[in-house]
């Protein structure tokens, strides 16, 4: 990963390059926690060699994995990172663009980026924080709960 401060200041703009072979999740969320990010938004494109996208099922409260194994490419990759109780956390959709020209998308769980993905996150001078429900099985942002910043 490599990455350079396009515009400095509290609205920071950062570009984000993945190399290949890079889980763009875990390379965000070590991105996000290393530069204190609280409240950003992010999109990309780029290219994966295989990923895994998920569809959250209500019932079950957990994603169902819908796995892409086939290179494919970042049509739009959209999100935000907020502060959950372990940190700075992207919380990501992807929608994939197959050789046939079909789509996969939903809840980014993992990829393996191939050749690259081009990241831009846009930070912002306020903290967002993201309470966990468990009526509900996931993190969400709380606009109540009271931040550091």
């Amino acid at each position: 990963m490599r990455w350079r401060e396009v515009q400095q200041g509290p609205s920071a703009v950062y570009v984000v390059v993945l190399d290949p072979g890079e889980d763009p999740v875990a390379a965000l969320t070590a991105f996000a926690r290393d530069r204190s990010l609280g409240a950003s938004q992010v999109t990309a494109v780029g290219a994966f060699s295989e990923a895994v996208v998920g569809w959250f099922d209500r019932a079950a409260k957990d994603y169902r994995h819908i796995p892409v194994e086939e290179q494919c490419e970042v049509l739009s990759l959209l999100g935000d990172i907020a502060v959950a109780d372990d940190g700075p956390t992207p919380h990501l959709h992807a929608v994939l663009g197959l050789a046939d020209g079909s789509t996969r998308g939903g809840h980014l769980l993992s990829g393996r980026v191939w050749p690259t993905l081009e990241v831009v996150v846009r930070d912002s001078p306020a903290e967002l924080a993201k309470t966990h429900r468990p009526e509900l099985g996931l993190a969400l942002i709380d606009l109540d709960r009271p931040t550091a910043g």
